[in-house]
């Protein structure tokens, strides 16, 4: 989709999040590759941290996020399989107001490209709270390259036509 270049890059203030009971900040290749690829993107690292699979762990970070004006949204990679440990989807769904289906939806079709059927465990998801995108990928390097590449890299971008995420942001507490 076209990059309207006569408009200025609006960079929005990210917090990454990687959900996980086996990383730490040394070998956390899904949280290093976000963050590379949003600040390459002209966005701000607003903050980071890693938490265990542990949903109230998950919510307490969320909520902590989304009273903070200093970030717009957050990113997190992992703990979005089928597996008991795997809670991230419910601890979204526990904070946002409204569901965002479609992101998950496309997260799969585009990873399809790139696993095949394998794309069916995962349960990416989106939402927004209080004003705050939230995003959650699966926890592998490729599936934030294609949650990215595909799909944040151009909802996030304040130029991208027809439409993107950014220009909406000012109206998401409107009632």
């Amino acid at each position: 989709m076209p990059i309207d270049s006569t408009l200025p890059l609006l960079p929005v203030r990210i917090a990454v999040l990687t959900v996980s009971d086996t990383r730490g900040p040394a070998d956390d290749r899904s949280g290093d590759t976000l963050v590379a690829r949003l600040t390459a993107a002209g966005h701000v690292l607003a903050d980071r941290a890693i938490e265990r699979d542990d949903a109230d762990l998950i919510v307490a970070r969320l909520h902590a996020w989304i009273a903070d004006p200093t970030v717009d949204c957050v990113i997190s990679t992992g703990g979005t399989g089928v597996t008991g440990r795997d809670v991230t989807p419910e601890a979204f769904a526990r904070v946002w107001e409204k569901e965002i289906p479609g992101f998950g939806e496309l997260f799969r079709w585009l990873s399809f490209r790139t696993i095949g059927t394998s794309t069916v465990q995962s349960r990416a998801c989106a939402g927004v709270a209080r004003g705050t995108y939230l995003f959650a990928l699966p926890g592998s390097t490729g599936a934030v390259k294609d949650g990215w590449d595909g799909i944040l890299q151009d909802q996030l971008d304040s130029r991208h036509r027809p439409c993107n995420f950014v220009e909406l942001m000012p109206r998401l507490t409107e009632r």
